[in-house]
């Protein structure tokens, strides 16, 4: 099972743990980015997180199945929230289980880090001095 999300409504770890819930999975690793109060030292204000959303889909929906083959792990979570978001604000969730913890572990590293390099979701910073564009992804 792969559930994938974009969405501008906060987002909900106990929500995401029951997609995933499998009784014959005996493993599951969670990951939950959230928005920090600092960035090099400035405080920041708040995160505006945007994306080309059906694109942004299919690219997290061809991670999960790389990470379900290459791992062979049965369910991915995925959910990953647009717009305004404040500090303490979860930005994505992924959760992963399976039958084996170094299974799920792997495949929950390997997501987030291809999800940060390949996915059209741009993160702009809102300082009390100013914005910036933080690179191309998340």
């Amino acid at each position: 099972m792969i559930d994938i999300k974009i969405t501008n409504q906060a987002l909900n770890i106990a929500d995401c743990l029951e997609v995933a819930h499998d009784l014959g999975s005996g493993g599951t690793a969670t990951f939950i980015g959230t928005v920090r109060n600092r960035t090099k030292e400035k405080p920041v204000v708040r995160l505006e997180f945007e994306c080309y959303q059906t694109m942004a889909i299919k690219e997290m929906q061809k991670i999960a199945d790389a990470a379900a083959a290459l791992f062979s792990v049965r369910n991915i979570v995925v959910h990953h929230r647009v717009g305004i978001l404040y500090p303490g604000d979860a930005a994505v969730i992924i959760v992963v289980n399976d039958g084996h913890r170094e299974a799920v572990f792997d495949a929950c590293r390997y997501i987030i880090d291809t999800l940060k390099q390949k996915v059209p979701i741009w993160k702009k910073e809102i300082f009390e001095d100013g914005d910036e564009w933080v690179s191309a992804h998340p």
